[in-house]
């Protein structure tokens, strides 16, 4: 512990020291910018208290001269607006009159430095330790114009001294006379920093830095901390109900969560987590957007308030707790170090959700029908906007099918474990509405030939896909995009082959539409699918699906491809047969070039590519004045 200095308890003097040069200028450093927030000198004073604590508790139960049955450890802290004082105390360890010289007056050493040192082979108090001493103390300056310690070394003969210090160039030590084991540091407040004198404002303080502290922290005789940090017991000893209150506290909620992870490693990083998944996502009814909601922690003191770096941002609607004595931060503690310590524990966190959620998804069905209905929204946003764990990301995915019920949601394991053994890609189509994609014009060849496509009801579901790439080996396709290859055999086409226009025949009128419609389409060609309409528009393997098109075009911005858009005529059409007929014989040739545009337009609108209907309305006028003029007359044009 150090050798006692001998006082005269008769007239005791103060002892004059002046601090180390280093100590000045970290002195300076402290209380001009090494904090971002003033208020984080309650949280290092009441670590530092804790420490101490925790000190002595570890005396008490291994070392034999120290064995006191009624020792008790707790925090408290006294405010006095009259005095403009807060008072810190606690009942720890305490110290000597060289502690007190080697702790406060030089920032080399510290007690709880060579106390992990001395330690180090012992992991139960090693964990329970934080920082140093020294610069945690000095940060009291920062609001306080005199600080005083009081304090007296756990030996039971131990002399009890007074350091006092403003701060500036010495301090004094001077031995007093009963000092209760422990230390009691008392904060001269400045004038500008009167409002750490206010008990609602402390508690304020505490609430957020220090509240799982592990003794007990008494504000002006009340206690403040009363939730444990239930993240570091066993999950064994915790029941669902403490699981639930603690969720209630930390998202200040009255609801119970959907799912909850407890997690305790020591590999990559040592570190416990506690996460859950609330039952209401704010974001979903447009209120506003998440804040990261996972706390981080050292030795159960806050380090950051939403941390957003534990989780990437996707994971913003998770709540929790992450602790770990292994954490990068700087010598503030109110930052981290980037370093690979802690990309690892973001790493590894991350995949655990993911895990965890992909197996809640399996072994708990009804539970995640909930958490994807809530959050599926973020799952797609990390398909999206993050490449790392994108196929894990994969497995979450729920769509409804045109194979399933109406309410009905399946994974893309799902949908491969029940395709057609010839069937090497999955098949999505992106519309407003079942309804509408089941009535729209590119169903009719996967209907025939019995292949199940995805539904996808929003926007974002495109670009899900389209990042997404493949899954489990399988390519992911499209339904109206252009050169699809459908395995199978369509029967509705074979059974009216033989009425279709011959290949040589839709040459021509692919041809001819083609020079019609001009700079409007890419391509004009003959259909291979089975459909029950004239043409459809389809997409380039290339370029964009419809639905992306869609909203880059709302959005006003441009893309590479814009404007690349396919026209599949179908052969086997009355329609087309009529057009080809005509445009063979005698027909008024621009009439017949107008009904050309026509069949686009129409394409484009069931497609819901059509941005300007006004010329599509004035030509469909047009036409119904040419039928009812003939009508009129009795003649043909």
């Amino acid at each position: 512990m150090g050798t006692e200095k001998k006082a005269d308890t008769a007239t005791p003097k103060p002892e004059r020291r002046k601090f180390k040069a280093e100590v000045r200028q970290v002195l300076d450093i402290v209380i001009n910018s090494l904090y971002t927030h003033r208020e984080i000198f309650i949280r290092e004073l009441v670590s530092n208290a804790s420490d101490a604590c925790e000190k002595m508790r570890h005396e008490t139960l291994t070392l034999e001269g120290y064995k006191d049955e009624d020792a008790t450890f707790e925090i408290s802290i006294i405010t006095d607006s009259d005095a403009h004082t807060i008072t810190i105390t606690d009942t720890g360890i305490g110290m000597t009159h060289d502690e007190l010289v080697d702790n406060l007056g030089t920032i080399a050493r510290s007690g709880t430095r060579e106390f992990m040192e001395g330690l180090k082979e012992q992991q139960d108090i090693g964990s329970e330790i934080i920082g140093k001493f020294g610069v945690g103390f000095y940060s009291a300056f920062m609001v306080a114009d005199k600080v005083s310690v009081k304090t007296r070394s756990s030996h039971l003969e131990g002399q009890g001294y007074e350091w006092v210090s403003t701060g500036v160039g010495e301090y004094r030590i001077t031995p007093i006379d009963d000092q209760p084991r422990g230390t009691a540091i008392t904060v001269h407040l400045k004038e500008d920093a009167r409002e750490y004198e206010d008990p609602g404002r402390i508690k304020e303080i505490l609430n957020t830095y220090s509240n799982f502290v592990p003794f007990p922290i008494m504000l002006n005789g009340e206690r403040v901390n009363t939730v444990q940090a239930i993240w570091a017991k066993s999950p064994s000893d915790i029941t669902d109900e403490e699981y639930t209150e603690f969720f209630r506290f930390i998202a200040n909620t009255g609801e119970e969560p959907l799912s909850r992870l407890h997690i305790s490693s020591d590999a990559p990083i040592q570190f416990t987590a506690l996460m859950y998944v609330p039952s209401t996502n704010l974001e979903q009814f447009g209120l506003m957007r998440l804040k990261p909601s996972v706390n981080l922690y050292s030795r159960k003191i806050l380090i950051q308030q939403h941390s957003d770096k534990l989780l990437p941002e996707y994971m913003r609607f998770v709540h929790g707790a992450v602790d770990s004595a292994d954490l990068p931060l700087n010598i503030s503690r109110e930052t981290l170090q980037d370093n690979a310590v802690f990309r690892k524990l973001s790493s590894y966190l991350t995949k655990r959700v993911i895990r965890h959620l992909a197996s809640e998804s399996t072994k708990n069905t009804e539970s995640y029908k909930k958490i994807w209905d809530t959050f599926g929204m973020f799952v797609k946003e990390g398909i999206v906007s993050h490449f790392e764990n994108r196929k894990e990301l994969g497995k979450l995915l729920r769509y409804g099918s045109s194979k399933s019920g109406d309410d009905e949601e399946i994974s893309l394991d799902e949908y491969i474990g029940r395709m057609r053994e010839d069937q090497k890609e999955i098949y999505y189509l992106n519309g407003r509405s079942r309804e509408d994609l089941e009535n729209g014009p590119y169903m009719d060849s996967f209907r025939s030939r019995g292949i199940e496509v995805l539904y996808l009801l929003e926007p974002v579901d495109d670009f899900v896909m389209t990042s997404l790439m493949e899954y489990d080996g399988k390519k992911l396709v499209s339904a109206d995009s252009a050169d699809i290859e459908l395995p199978g055999e369509d029967t509705a086409s074979k059974e009216s082959a033989e009425e279709a226009l011959s290949h040589d025949e839709m040459t021509g009128l692919t041809s001819w539409i083609k020079d019609t419609l001009g700079e409007r389409v890419t391509e004009v060609r003959e259909s291979k699918r089975e459909m029950d309409r004239p043409a459809i528009v389809v997409n380039p393997e290339a370029g964009m699906t419809t639905t992306m098109r869609k909203v880059m075009t709302a959005a006003g911005r441009s893309y590479a491809g814009e404007g690349m858009k396919i026209l599949e005529v179908n052969p086997r059409h009355p329609l087309i047969k009529t057009l080809k007929s005509l445009r063979d014989g005698s027909a008024d040739k621009g009439f017949l070039q107008e009904c050309a545009n026509q069949i686009y337009d129409n394409a484009l609108a069931e497609a819901g590519l059509l941005e300007d209907p006004r010329t599509m309305v004035e030509r469909v006028y047009g036409i119904m004045q040419r039928a009812l003029d003939s009508q009129q007359t009795g003649g043909e044009e």
